[in-house]
């Protein structure tokens, strides 16, 4: 007997009906997306939308890029191994050769490589765990709108207000200090320096302190190469490991690989999320001197931070663009395509735009009016951009294009975005 096919409909409701209330992009970008490819996105019924967002940085080498798809698709089909833990697979081999040989011996960087969670946050958490492990000190010292991951150790480390107000527990055991240009032309690192020197400031000696080169989620704040030179001479003075949180930034979004080369340094410990798959597929590295490396077999672990397929499209991605200075190149110039552009619109807003700011391919537009970004970013939706807003206030409008991006996709977005810009005076 053969019983009657039950025909289900898809409930076009279900993402309010089911979905959890914390969900957030879909609530600005209002449209069900099934499909993309390179510098674009496209929604079901068809209608393409130019990425200015890329995955919150997860994407530096466009949607679907076809020669890592292709790995995977390769590797998939032969049955690689999916699901490996920390277990040595053919895959995370060929991985490590690569990293060492493209990145890490080309650099003289000489760290050994941990893989954590799949996360950036769980990168953190790790660096954090370590630094406090080998100076058996509890106090990590963060900076001004930072932003480091959403679980409780990295919330400890970040700076805005709401994120900090979800964790439901005291955030403990941090510092906070002045980013670069927080105090204008005030030495930032004078006051630290005043409490480390003196024995009744009451300031725990710290075991570590946590730096992003560029703040991505704080608004697009710029380091000056020097400052970072003085914090690294600081922390060394000081018998503190320092730590570069390279999750959004790395991987070529500022140009270099590493966000840090520009300024010279070479930090005790960096961690690496987002692009470092180069697919979108999860996978993170916390990378630190072998001096540092301390850890008891399985002290830190976590069920997929063998993530065997990231390992496939990763390698693929290191070889393909970073075997020369072909992208680091192209990152530089593409970035001076969107400066000059941000700067021309600028001009036309004068009285409204606070300030552009950005390095590489990675730029901010802050504007006085702190709820004149999202207005602006809500409007080049409806045209068919998306870009996304940051700052404590949301203030500032976020350019994150793929790495892989055109001149002529790149036009096309910003030319979208100031005209959302001149639309929402």
């Amino acid at each position: 007997m053969t019983l009657p096919r039950t025909v289900t409909h898809p409930d076009p409701d279900v993402f309010e009906t089911l979905e959890s209330e914390v969900r957030s992009y879909c609530r600005g970008w209002p449209t069900v997306f099934d499909r993309a490819r390179g510098s674009y996105l496209y929604d079901e019924r068809g209608r393409a939308y130019v990425d200015f967002f890329t995955g919150a940085g997860s994407l530096n080498y466009g949607h679907n890029n076809p020669i890592l798809k292709g790995a995977l698709l390769d590797y998939l089909q032969r049955d690689g191994v999916t699901h490996g833990l920390d277990m040595s697979t053919t895959a995370k081999r060929a991985f490590l050769e690569t990293l060492q040989d493209v990145i890490l011996k080309p650099r003289e960087l000489p760290y050994k490589v941990m893989f954590p969670g799949p996360t950036g946050a769980n990168a953190v958490e790790a660096a954090l765990k370590l630094a406090r492990k080998v100076k058996g000190r509890e106090t990590v010292v963060s900076f001004t709108n930072a932003f480091h991951g959403m679980t409780l150790g990295a919330l400890a480390v970040t700076g805005n207000t709401f994120k900090r107000a979800g964790a439901g527990v005291p955030l403990v055991h941090s510092t906070p200090l002045p980013y670069d240009g927080y105090l204008d032309d005030v030495s930032s690192f004078a006051w630290f320096e005043r409490l480390l020197a003196d024995k009744g400031s009451g300031l725990d000696r710290p075991a570590a302190v946590i730096v992003e080169t560029v703040q991505g989620e704080g608004g697009i704040n710029v380091a000056g190469a020097g400052w970072l030179r003085e914090l690294a001479e600081l922390c060394r003075h000081h018998d503190m490991l320092l730590i570069v949180d390279d999750v959004q930034m790395g991987c070529g979004r500022t140009g270099a690989f590493f966000s840090f080369e520009e300024s010279g340094i070479v930090p005790d410990i960096v961690t690496v999320s987002k692009s470092i798959s180069g697919y979108g597929l999860p996978m993170a590295l916390c990378l630190f001197k072998p001096e540092l490396d301390i850890w008891e077999p399985g002290e830190h672990n976590g069920t997929f931070r063998g993530n065997n397929p990231a390992f496939v499209t990763a390698t693929a991605a290191l070889n393909t663009y970073w075997r020369d200075d072909q992208m680091e190149k192209q990152t530089l110039l593409r970035g001076e395509q969107v400066a000059q552009e941000l700067a021309t619109v600028s001009a036309e807003h004068l009285e409204e735009v606070k300030g552009v700011r950005g390095r590489g391919l990675v730029w901010g537009m802050e504007f006085h009016d702190t709820h004149r970004a999202a207005r602006a970013a809500a409007r080049a939706f409806e045209l068919g951009l998306l870009v996304e807003t940051s700052g404590p206030d949301s203030e500032v409008l976020k350019l994150l294009p793929p790495l892989t991006v055109t001149p002529d996709e790149l036009d096309e977005g910003l030319h979208v975005l100031a005209r959302a810009i001149r639309e929402t005076a």
